[in-house]
């Protein structure tokens, strides 16, 4: 995969010293200067893209940076000075939570029935256009061509009941051994049948910031060992809301005349992900809560920031598409 292309100071600042092979202390001071003056956070384009370019370094990597950049000192303080940052704003966005008395899969099927942020499924499913679906599959393309991935990052850190239900759940995700059979193959097939580069990452300079907020909380909950329960948390509301959804995205692509083969993965969602429900909020969660009842609240947060950040997508998309202009970085207007 290619470095993306800057979207500001920090992110060209950074391209450079990975090209170059070391960190410099100058961009260190950027990062930390950024961190403190940075108003939007979760949907700075520079700040999210320098972020994910962090964490890449512990998936694919790069072309022409060098794999040992991914454990430098220098770069690991970089990533932590906007972690602070990006932590923070999830929880300004998510609020306050307050765990209760009840099983913790209860407490997380009140969270999800409070949520009201925009339904983009109810929109792809009655209106999307075709544009609308590239626009939405590039945007998503930053997560699903990995899909797995950042959650599998948790699972080391986990240890009888609570890792066995992650594993199963796991497991599917990666197609049961069958490789064309992995959620992101399916994807990746479905990206083709719409006319898009599936390559991995071919897409991130298109890609809004939103699209790496999303990664990138991900990745911070997957790779930090003090954040494991919130990436518990993230992935049960994940697999408790994405059934219906799926669903109705598979019902867009079938108005537009795409039949099973290009729809395989959300029909492979649609089953899955209600086996899933299950597995995830009371063997995986469960598990975990009643030997740490303190790592409750981590949970629900981890499915809170799961909820308000498809909120932020949702609000992307469907703000620019109703007021007439794409979604993406850099492309022409769309008709409203």
């Amino acid at each position: 995969m290619r470095l993306p292309e800057p979207r500001g100071p920090l992110s060209a600042a950074l391209r450079d010293d990975l090209l170059a092979g070391a960190v410099s202390p100058a961009t260190v001071d950027l990062a930390a200067r950024t961190a403190e003056t940075t108003a939007d956070p979760l949907r700075d384009d520079d700040l999210q893209l320098a972020l994910a370019v962090c964490y890449e370094l512990h998936y694919r990597g790069f072309d022409d940076v060098d794999d040992a950049l991914e454990w430098d000192p220098a770069l690991l303080a970089l990533r932590a000075h906007l972690e602070r940052l990006h932590t923070a704003a999830l929880q300004e966005l998510t609020g306050p939570l307050t765990p209760t008395d009840e099983p913790i899969d209860a407490q997380l099927t009140a969270l999800i029935a409070a949520d009201d942020g925009p339904s983009l499924s109810r929109h792809m499913a009655r209106h999307g256009t075709a544009e609308q679906w590239r626009e939405y599959l590039t945007l998503r393309s930053v997560y699903h061509l990995k899909e797995g991935d950042p959650h599998t990052f948790a699972i080391p850190r986990l240890h009888g009941r609570a890792k066995a239900a992650m594993v199963e759940i796991q497991a599917d995700e990666y197609g049961g051994g069958a490789p064309g059979r992995m959620h992101s193959e399916l994807f990746a097939g479905m990206m083709r049948d719409l006319g898009l580069d599936a390559t991995y990452g071919a897409l991130w300079d298109d890609a809004p910031a939103v699209a790496f907020t999303s990664v990138n909380t991900m990745s911070l909950f997957g790779l930090h060992r003090r954040w494991r329960a919130a990436a518990l948390g993230h992935l049960a509301c994940v697999e408790m809301t994405s059934s219906e959804p799926s669903r109705r995205y598979s019902a867009g692509l079938r108005r537009l005349g795409h039949d099973e083969s290009t729809t395989v993965f959300y029909d492979e969602h649609v089953e899955a992900d209600a086996v899933h429900e299950q597995i995830a909020s009371v063997d995986m969660c469960g598990s975990l809560v009643s030997e740490d009842p303190a790592l409750t609240a981590d949970v629900l947060f981890g499915a809170a920031c799961s909820l308000a950040l498809d909120g932020l997508a949702a609000g992307h998309l469907l703000g620019e598409w109703e007021a007439g202009r794409s979604a993406l970085r850099g492309t022409a207007p769309l008709a409203a």
